[in-house]
């Protein structure tokens, strides 16, 4: 059985999972990839708006996902387009997740070889992180939900207390003048912000475990409602403090952000680690929900068990992890991702909706 009728979660699981899996990479490298494109202080502009946009994205998700509620997108997308264009649009489906958790744990290998683990074989950081994800999506959806929960309070009081404890080398100034340079520097942010809220494509698969599959619009707006408020208090914290040109010069700027204070006195006078630990979880989030769905993808187009696929996936993740020889490939790496997402869960998504929506307007008819 592919799809167990326990494997079920509530409401307030699927916005932890959608925040767990919005929140990653983005904490680190947002505040860089932002600032590159809008040049100005008004870089946390085009943060809310790309959160806004990625909330109507993901409200498409869920009303197209709405339309077969007990089904995930492997399972329905064949009566929408067909056999082989549906069977096709899954695969690319599939591969974007897998290719996404292969970055993921990547991502998190050359962080914590630069902070943590100086000299450190990136096989080594790697292969542990990967073993202790299969074994939890062994489990299925159920455990993943259980850990994002214990995950996602831990992550709130440790990122704002670090980030507030910032307040010290924060100067307004950095953040003036706002729209000095009008709109259209900020509009050319949007894009890369919106691709920092690459999450709500879970939503794909996870309405149809969801108890109360009515509530997935709710989940969507709440789930990345929340990564919008810290991806601004990110972007305006770290600009405050190290200024454009500072961090439009930094690989990581938010770890620069940490590193730049201290607080004596107190047990931890360093914070680093602090963010480190929760971003380490977070990034494991990203990585197990995303490597569950890709399985739970091969599995059902290929009608068997779920076991085999999670197993097989290990090894190809693994080699895609290992492609980039640097960080600027890793980077490069992202930049693709991210720019299948707009097609894959952009403009796709709205396309089947029409489709369903015309679809069942033909079948109505046909009684009327």
């Amino acid at each position: 059985m592919i799809t167990r009728p326990k494997d079920q979660i509530t409401t307030s699981q699927a916005v932890v999972v959608i925040i767990n899996t919005i929140v990653a990479v983005g904490i680190l490298t947002l505040p860089r990839a932002t600032v590159e494109e809008v040049k100005t202080p008004d870089a946390w502009i085009a943060v809310i708006l790309g959160g806004l946009i990625s909330m109507i994205a993901g409200v498409i998700i869920v009303k197209l996902s709405q339309q077969f509620p007990d089904k995930t997108f492997y399972q329905y997308s064949q009566q929408l387009v067909g056999k082989w264009a549906g069977w096709l649009l899954s695969l690319l489906i599939i591969v974007y997740f897998f290719t996404l958790s292969a970055f993921e744990v990547r991502a998190l290998a050359e962080v914590t070889e630069l902070y943590l683990l100086d000299d450190t074989p990136i096989w080594a950081i790697t292969m542990p992180f990967m073993w202790v994800g299969l074994y939890l999506i062994i489990g299925g959806i159920n455990p993943i939900a259980r850990l994002f929960e214990i995950i996602f309070p831990i992550t709130i009081i440790i990122f704002l207390l670090v980030t507030f404890m910032s307040f010290g080398i924060f100067e307004i100034d950095n953040l003036r003048p706002v729209l000095g340079l009008g709109v259209m520097p900020v509009l050319k942010g949007i894009k890369t912000t919106a691709l920092a809220y690459t999450a709500a494509e879970i939503m794909l698969i996870l309405v149809a475990f969801m108890e109360q599959p009515n509530k997935a619009v709710k989940v969507v707006l709440v789930g990345i409602g929340i990564p919008v408020l810290f991806y601004v208090i990110t972007v305006v914290m770290v600009i405050g403090a190290l200024s454009v040109d500072g961090v439009a010069k930094r690989t990581w700027p938010t770890f620069d952000l940490i590193r730049s204070f201290e607080i004596t006195g107190l047990i931890f006078e360093r914070f680093e680690s602090l963010l480190l630990v929760i971003w380490i979880m977070q990034i494991f989030a990203t990585f197990t929900i995303t490597y569950y769905a890709a399985a739970l993808g091969l599995s059902q187009l290929f009608q068997k068990n779920i076991q085999p696929f999670m197993y097989g996936l290990l090894p190809v993740i693994y080699i895609l992890a290992m492609i980039p020889k640097n960080t600027n490939d890793l980077f490069a790496l992202g930049d693709m991702i991210g720019n299948a997402a707009l097609f894959l869960f952009g403009a796709l998504p709205l396309f089947l909706l029409v489709v369903s929506r015309l679809k069942e307007g033909k079948h109505k008819s046909r009684y009327f």
